[in-house]
């Protein structure tokens, strides 16, 4: 029988390395084969491949309307990302059955991505899906059906000014109880940028002051935040990737973390194009206060697929240390060092009185303090000439007679 013909049929996809599964991202070319084995001749119809990508979102919510009635509401939504379809194997032209002998049998496909796609993912509500499916149709049976998922993962670069940049922030908060005040909690933190990918450790420099007359804990997490987005209603579901906990805080006391550090876990990067599913992280410092509610303090956090660079990691520590944007261009190296400068011009008494001056409000007024801009100056110019005790241009005779008084 044609059942007992067809022992195999299956999707391959290539890929660099066979026990790795197939992650692509867009843009790139998807190339595979469809593998069909039989144990004996069998007549076939048309071989179709189908590749599709997707968001959907789904949820229902129930809503009571009076003391015994209650109805549920449903939202749902769907985004496509890719369609493509393709015929591996056409039946002829005069409407004949093809005829395959026994064997194994490959069908090769390519296509390519499109430009805009989303990040796989899967949530409570909703999940984001690539897969292709193959078809073979057959003559006096049932059509067969093959499926093959993969992975997309949408690059997302940390290297750029917006994710390099400084995030900072400061909340303070009345502790009451019993209509009483307790004293005032507050908390300022930062970190070092906004972009970061999985493994990489979050140092946290925080100052928490408990002015209360109790004794406070600080805390910090990472929070995944997932959004789903149907009908104009939005769905979300938070979640804690990631926590520290800090010592204790008497009252009347301060603490400082000094680049305290919180790892990321290997979690799945942010989703900001999407417009029905969303995958957000932020760094929250919560402030535990006895006897009220919480002091929360939130930064943004985006992680990302491609780590930092070397240069990019040293430029933004420096950033972060004086939190200024420093100008390359204006603070280049040149190519020939300069001459050191004449005394005069150092010295004068313009320039010191400059040099007193408060700093133009164009430039920050830290930018040039530090020893990063020592560090740079120093190519600037050349180096004096070494010390002597001989003087290399002794005066001349007509420089050394006495000068008459009189004269």
């Amino acid at each position: 029988m044609i059942f007992d013909r067809l022992k195999r049929f299956v999707v391959v996809l290539d890929c660099p390395e066979a026990a790795s599964p197939p992650v692509f991202s867009s843009g790139e070319s998807v190339a595979g084969r469809v593998v069909l084995e039989l144990s004996g001749e069998a007549r076939l119809g048309a071989l179709q491949l189908h590749a599709q990508g997707c968001a959907k979102v789904h949820w229902t919510e129930s809503r009571s309307a009076g003391s015994s009635t209650a109805y549920t509401q449903s939202y749902g939504d769907q985004v496509d990302f890719l369609s493509h379809r393709q015929t591996l194997l056409a039946p002829p032209d005069n409407g004949d059955i093809t005829v395959l002998q026994a064997g194994r049998h490959e069908f090769p496909f390519t296509f390519q991505l499109p430009e805009t796609l989303a990040t796989s993912f899967e949530g409570k509500h909703g999940s984001i899906r690539y897969w292709i499916k193959a078809k073979l149709h057959r003559p006096w049976a049932s059509a067969k059906r093959a499926k093959k998922e993969f992975t997309v993962i949408e690059p997302i670069d940390i290297n750029t000014p917006a994710l390099l940049a400084p995030q900072a922030g400061a909340k303070e908060k009345l502790a009451r109880a019993w209509y009483c005040n307790r004293g005032l909690v507050s908390v300022s933190a930062k970190i070092d940028r906004k972009g970061y990918t999985p493994g990489e450790v979050i140092p946290i420099f925080a100052e928490i002051d408990n002015c209360t007359t109790r004794t406070v804990v600080p805390k910090a997490a990472i929070i995944q935040t997932q959004t789903f987005i149907a009908r104009g209603t939005k769905k979300q579901k938070k979640s804690v990737v990631a926590s520290i906990v800090g010592d204790s805080i008497a009252a009347g006391k301060r603490e400082v973390w000094h680049g305290r550090a919180l790892k990321i876990p290997p979690v799945g990067p942010s989703i900001l194009q999407c417009r029905v599913i969303h995958v957000e992280y932020a760094l929250k410092v919560c402030i535990d206060i006895p006897g009220t509610s919480k002091l929360f303090l939130e930064l943004p956090l985006v992680i990302g697929t491609i780590p930092l660079h070397p240069f990019g990691s040293r430029t933004s520590s420096i950033s972060s240390q004086y939190s200024v944007n420093i100008d390359w261009l204006r603070l280049g190296i040149p190519e020939q060092p300069e001459a050191p400068p004449d005394y005069s011009s150092v010295a004068s008494s313009e320039g010191c009185i400059e040099a007193l001056a408060p700093p133009c409000q164009d430039v920050p007024s830290n930018a040039l303090e530090g020893s990063f801009f020592a560090y740079i100056q120093e190519f600037r110019f050349r180096p004096p000439p070494l010390y002597s005790e001989v003087d290399p241009n002794p005066p001349s005779e007509s420089n050394s007679r006495p000068r008459c008084m009189t004269c």
